[in-house]
Protein backbone atom coordinates (compact mmCIF):
# COMPACT_ATOMS: atom_id res chain seq x y z
CA UNK A 1 0.00 0.00 0.00
CA UNK A 2 0.94 3.87 -0.74
CA UNK A 3 0.87 6.28 1.19
CA UNK A 4 1.56 10.00 1.09
CA UNK A 5 1.84 12.56 4.11
CA UNK A 6 2.61 15.83 4.42
CA UNK A 7 5.59 16.75 6.95
CA UNK A 8 6.92 19.53 8.20
CA UNK A 9 9.93 20.76 6.95
CA UNK A 10 12.47 19.80 10.07
CA UNK A 11 10.95 17.06 10.82
CA UNK A 12 11.17 15.97 6.73
CA UNK A 13 15.41 17.19 7.71
CA UNK A 14 15.55 15.50 10.75
CA UNK A 15 13.99 11.82 8.70
CA UNK A 16 16.42 12.34 5.92
CA UNK A 17 19.60 12.89 7.90
CA UNK A 18 18.40 9.95 9.96
CA UNK A 19 17.93 7.87 6.90
CA UNK A 20 21.15 8.52 5.32
CA UNK A 21 23.26 8.18 7.93
CA UNK A 22 21.87 4.51 8.48
CA UNK A 23 21.23 3.34 5.13
CA UNK A 24 17.44 2.46 5.66
CA UNK A 25 14.84 4.29 3.82
CA UNK A 26 12.50 7.06 5.40
CA UNK A 27 9.58 4.76 4.87
CA UNK A 28 11.44 2.50 6.57
CA UNK A 29 11.53 4.94 9.71
CA UNK A 30 8.10 6.00 9.51
CA UNK A 31 6.64 2.53 9.76
CA UNK A 32 8.72 1.78 12.52
CA UNK A 33 7.49 4.83 14.11
CA UNK A 34 3.66 3.69 13.61
CA UNK A 35 4.60 -0.07 14.74
CA UNK A 36 5.28 1.92 17.74
CA UNK A 37 3.25 4.34 18.49
CA UNK A 38 -0.01 2.33 16.69
CA UNK A 39 -0.82 0.59 20.09
CA UNK A 40 -1.06 4.09 21.93
CA UNK A 41 -3.12 5.98 19.78
CA UNK A 42 -5.47 3.81 19.09
CA UNK A 43 -5.97 3.27 23.24
CA UNK A 44 -5.94 6.88 23.53
CA UNK A 45 -8.50 6.93 21.32
CA UNK A 46 -10.69 3.91 22.49
CA UNK A 47 -10.86 5.92 25.73
CA UNK A 48 -11.53 8.94 24.45
CA UNK A 49 -14.42 7.52 23.02
CA UNK A 50 -15.66 5.67 25.78
CA UNK A 51 -15.67 8.78 28.38
CA UNK A 52 -17.85 10.24 25.62
CA UNK A 53 -19.73 7.38 25.08
CA UNK A 54 -20.35 5.70 28.44
CA UNK A 55 -22.00 1.99 28.58
CA UNK A 56 -25.90 2.33 29.87
CA UNK A 57 -24.44 -0.20 33.00
CA UNK A 58 -20.98 -1.66 33.69
CA UNK A 59 -20.12 -5.13 34.18
CA UNK A 60 -19.22 -6.58 37.83
CA UNK A 61 -15.84 -8.27 37.66
CA UNK A 62 -17.58 -12.26 38.22
CA UNK A 63 -19.86 -11.26 34.79
CA UNK A 64 -16.27 -10.70 32.88
CA UNK A 65 -14.94 -13.66 34.05
CA UNK A 66 -18.33 -16.16 33.31
CA UNK A 67 -18.24 -14.03 30.18
CA UNK A 68 -15.03 -15.13 29.33
CA UNK A 69 -15.09 -18.80 30.73
CA UNK A 70 -12.81 -18.13 33.84
CA UNK A 71 -12.67 -18.43 37.47
CA UNK A 72 -12.27 -15.37 40.01
CA UNK A 73 -8.48 -15.70 41.40
CA UNK A 74 -9.37 -15.08 44.38
CA UNK A 75 -11.97 -17.51 44.83
CA UNK A 76 -15.97 -17.12 45.87
CA UNK A 77 -16.78 -14.24 48.12
CA UNK A 78 -16.31 -14.74 52.03
CA UNK A 79 -19.17 -13.71 53.65
CA UNK A 80 -16.82 -13.93 56.59
CA UNK A 81 -15.51 -10.57 58.18
CA UNK A 82 -11.56 -10.79 58.27
CA UNK A 83 -10.15 -11.07 61.46
CA UNK A 84 -8.57 -7.99 63.06
CA UNK A 85 -4.93 -8.21 63.72
CA UNK A 86 -3.94 -9.28 67.44
CA UNK A 87 -7.23 -11.36 67.98
CA UNK A 88 -6.73 -15.38 68.48
CA UNK A 89 -2.93 -15.27 70.24
CA UNK A 90 -2.03 -15.86 73.09
CA UNK A 91 0.25 -14.13 75.29
CA UNK A 92 3.63 -15.20 75.69
CA UNK A 93 4.39 -16.00 79.31
CA UNK A 94 7.26 -14.57 80.93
Amino acid sequence: MTLAIRLDPKLEKRLDKLAKETGRTKSYYVREALLRTLEDIEDYYTALYRLENPPKRYLTMEEVLKKNGLENPLGPKSRKKPRQAGRGRKKARS
